[in-house]
């Protein structure tokens, strides 16, 4: 049997080892990268638990995980919180399955209500699941003008439109143009905005495989922000803002193809945009770029709770939290949002 271990947050050689496996495992994803065990220990004091499987001195699989810990949501044990993947990455079943009986084991240790594993695929049928997202995943070609012609014509129209307007993009240095447009935009949409230190964080601990590509009017105005993540051969947009006057200009479609023109320029071959709720503005936007949804696999064991947990803002009992939300100053929404979403992941 696999023998299973945990990883010690100041064990540089063992981060360098997990590393190594993680990007040389075909199920690993960005947020299997040891990293994210130093920002979410560092911004948001998450207790983690990075458990691995050994065949001697050869790791066979990971299991990252975070206990978040609410007053409001309750305490949880998942894989991992601010991912849109995690769960197990495994050479064999043996592995994976002494990783998620490990997890089992320390979850009930813990006394949380409930692990979750946040996966691609479906491991478990018999284990309670969260069928509410999908996420849209598609190769980008080798040829610049081809990328742009494999968009469907409508939504190739509003990325001609933006570059006919004369928009910039430029990558930066820090996160301080992305933090604004993208605090106002959560702002506007009644949700607490993330720490600008967790985007500093994010910069300092993975460097140019996060990297901030942010458009501008050809005035100099800020119109639209994303924040990437580079893993392999894969770009992930992840977080992301607009001001007011982008759509307009067609600046949030020009910001794309721009990420994908410079993604296929870097020699990338797998878009990745990030997972949508079925059903949102969000999940029609990425249709029109010719992506198929793909549902995502969060599966659950449940300790403390009769049903999966739905601490999202399709819950309809968050709705007057988030009309009121709307209405805080933006400073001090800035403020407050840090110690109510550090408990959401």
């Amino acid at each position: 049997m696999p023998r299973i271990e945990r990883l010690d947050p100041k064990d540089a050689a063992g981060a360098a080892r997990w590393d190594e496996f993680v990007m040389a495992s075909p199920a690993a994803t960005f947020f299997h990268r040891v990293g994210w065990q130093r920002v979410l220990g560092e911004v948001f004091r998450h207790g983690t638990h990075y458990l691995y499987a050994t065949d001697g001195q050869r790791i066979t699989g990971v299991l990252p995980l975070a206990h978040v810990k609410s007053l409001l949501f309750g305490s949880a044990l998942t894989s991992l919180p601010f991912a849109v993947y995690g769960g197990v990455a495994a050479d064999d079943e043996a592995s994976a399955a002494a990783l998620e009986r490990e997890a089992d084991t320390l979850a009930q240790r813990l006394g949380v209500q409930h692990l979750e594993l946040r996966q691609l695929e479906r491991r478990h049928e018999g284990w309670p699941a969260q069928d509410l997202y999908v996420t849209f995943r598609k190769p980008i070609l080798p040829d610049e003008e081809a990328n742009l012609l494999a968009i469907p014509r409508k939504q190739r129209a509003m990325v001609r439109k933006g570059i006919k307007n004369g928009l910039q993009a430029a990558v930066d240095d820090g996160v301080e143009r992305f933090f604004a447009l993208y605090a106002d935009n959560v702002h506007r949409h009644g949700t607490p905005a993330l720490p600008k230190r967790y985007f500093e964080a994010l910069r300092r601990e993975f460097g140019r495989d996060c990297e901030v590509l942010t458009v501008t009017a050809p005035d100099g105005r800020l119109l639209s922000s994303v924040l990437t993540f580079h893993f392999r051969n894969e770009v992930l947009p992840y977080y992301a803002g607009d001001d007011f006057a982008a759509r307009e200009l067609a600046a949030n479609d020009f910001k794309y193809w721009e990420l994908m023109r410079r993604a296929c320029a870097r020699g990338a071959t797998l878009f990745d945009y990030g997972r949508s709720k079925q059903g949102t503005g969000p999940y029609a936007f990425k249709k029109n770029w010719g992506f198929e949804p793909q549902p995502l696999h969060y599966e659950y064991r449940l300790y403390k709770r009769d049903a999966v947990p739905q601490n999202n803002p399709a819950n309809a009992k968050y709705r007057l939290m988030i009309e009121a939300w709307r209405r805080l100053p933006l400073g001090f929404a800035n403020w407050l949002g840090p110690f109510v979403v550090r408990s959401l992941g």
